[in-house]
């Protein structure tokens, strides 16, 4: 059967679904009553020793800004061997002061040894030749001038049988076929003594010649042997400059290709500071720009030299 639902009066009312609506509305005109009633100043409390009250003044604006550096040696040279080598002795540590041409490491390079030997020996052959060579031109040349005299004497004498021959014939005490003949073989001998004059001259010249090229071969050589053997002075890694060595990374039995980087020598005496500033202020930093740091209680001036524009992670 069916039951009588009985209608909430009074109190009740206020939280039946009807009234929800009612509600809302009136915590909405709460909320916005708050928001006009509070008030709208903030208090920031500071402490009163640290303000600084100063008398506005119309004059130039100085923008600071604080940033860390690093106190660096104003030169760094690059230490590199000119010859790649084995790593046989260490003689300065890292932090050593040095001077110029200090010997700082040794190396040892058997394949350069191996060319030095095959240099000497090729130029001990060359030399060898070279004297062997000499001594048999010297031989030439006094066999051509040998020559020379012989025909020398041999064209005076035929000389005086011809003018013999020549008085004899005008007096006509000899054939004239004689006297032709004394002149034939006087003719012939001087053409003969021309030729091996000739010879002689053309040998001197060619035998100059291979001399000079033959010294200028060895020349070459020695030349050649002198660069292998610097290049051999080169196993010893010297200081450039006077500095202190910042850097030394090798080990014994290392392997060393020529040029590789393996420290660095930092001149004494003069510094200086390399900061990096933040992308924010590229446009505001300049060369010749003042600035101060400051160093175990003391203040320092300095002035910017160098601006790099390249920017990495932000700075």
């Amino acid at each position: 059967m069916d039951k009588i639902i009985e209608k909430k009066t009074g109190w009740r009312t206020a939280f039946t679904k009807k009234a929800l609506p009612w509600w809302l509305g009136a915590l909405l005109a709460v909320f916005v009553v708050y928001l006009i009633a509070r008030p709208n100043n903030k208090t920031l409390r500071v402490d009163r020793d640290t303000i600084t009250v100063s008398d506005a003044v119309k004059g130039e604006f100085n923008d600071y800004i604080r940033i860390s550096g690093r106190v660096q040696p104003m030169t760094t040279i690059q230490l590199s061997p000119q010859e790649g080598g084995i790593v046989e002795q260490i003689l300065i540590e890292e932090g050593s002061p040095v001077k110029a041409g200090d010997p700082i490491l040794v190396l040892s390079n058997d394949n350069l040894d191996m060319q030095i030997l095959n240099a000497e020996a090729d130029l001990a052959e060359k030399e060898n030749i070279q004297r062997n060579t000499q001594i048999s031109m010297e031989q030439q040349r006094l066999d051509v001038r040998q020559n020379v005299l012989e025909y020398s004497i041999q064209v005076e004498r035929l000389r005086r049988a011809y003018e013999q021959q020549k008085a004899l014939y005008e007096d006509k005490l000899v054939a004239k076929e004689e006297y032709l003949k004394a002149e034939e073989d006087y003719r012939l001998a001087q053409q003969k003594y021309d030729l091996i004059r000739e010879r002689a001259r053309q040998d001197s010249l060619y035998r100059s010649a291979q001399v000079n090229r033959m010294e200028e071969s060895l020349e070459s050589m020695l030349l050649n042997m002198q660069m292998i053997r610097r290049r051999k002075s080169n196993l010893v890694v010297k200081a450039p400059i006077d500095g202190e060595l910042g850097l030394l990374d090798v080990v014994l039995g290392q392997s060393i290709a020529s040029g590789t980087r393996i420290g660095q020598i930092n001149s004494v005496g003069t510094y200086k500071v390399e900061a990096q500033i933040d992308e924010h202020y590229i446009d505001r930093v300049t060369e010749g720009l003042e600035a101060t740091f400051e160093r175990q209680n003391e203040t320092y001036s300095t002035v910017i030299r160098k601006v790099y524009p390249e920017v990495r992670e932000g700075k």
